[in-house]
């Protein structure tokens, strides 16, 4: 399942590689690769497809919450595609209070004590999570485990502030999926593999070599 992902996300070019002219990332970093999961929304098939899958995934691991919470932005439209299939209510996080009215920072309708699943649409560190996890704790809410379609997975998560939240990270695919679907099919060289490897391995030693 993580390989025929892996290569739908290559196909429609969600996952982009680039081993000359590098991405310039919002940080201001460098990176030969990007990836955009909010493309998959475009494509009907292959979205089908990846909500099928993420429906088996949380129905074979026993994920049964309450509540299908969807992150702002690019978390949304992942949470209404999956609580659409599971027959359950949506509710969606914002980054902060929206800053008038009542000042919510959730939307939609919920119960103190909703077991909630976090839906996003990929993950890195998992840093920018923490916010949407203390948001729907601060409401009463119950939440232990966050759902992406794509996970970067080349963090010690154990480190890291999210998982101090005591929260588990669930995904379809991840670096080590991709990886192995472009050596199989040989999509890129062997030095342009061995690039990307050496990059997920140690983004910043990779940076300090290639500026």
């Amino acid at each position: 399942m993580s390989e025929e992902i892996a290569k739908i996300l290559v196909d429609i070019k969600s996952v982009n590689f680039s081993f000359t002219n590098y991405f310039t990332l919002t940080s201001g970093l460098k990176s030969p690769v990007y990836v955009d999961c909010r493309k998959i929304i475009s494509f009907t098939e292959e979205r089908d497809f990846i909500i099928d899958k993420a429906i088996k995934y949380l129905n074979d691991k026993g994920i049964n919450s309450e509540l299908i919470a969807g992150g702002e932005t690019a978390g949304i439209p992942y949470a209404a595609f999956i609580s659409q299939k599971l027959k359950k209510p949506m509710i969606y996080i914002r980054k902060k209070p929206k800053g008038f009215g009542i000042n919510k920072q959730i939307e939609g309708e919920f119960k103190k004590n909703q077991s909630t699943l976090l839906v996003e649409d990929l993950a890195t560190d998992g840093g920018s999570k923490i916010t949407f996890v203390n948001a729907i704790r601060e409401a009463e809410l119950l939440v232990k485990d966050i759902f992406v379609i794509f996970y970067y997975d080349i963090f010690d998560f154990e480190k890291s502030n999210l998982s101090k939240l005591h929260v588990k990270i669930h995904s379809l695919c991840t670096w080590r999926d991709i990886v192995t679907y472009l050596e199989k099919n040989n999509v890129y060289s062997e030095s342009e593999i061995d690039s990307l490897k050496k990059f997920l391995s140690n983004p910043q030693d990779w940076r300090e070599k290639n500026g």
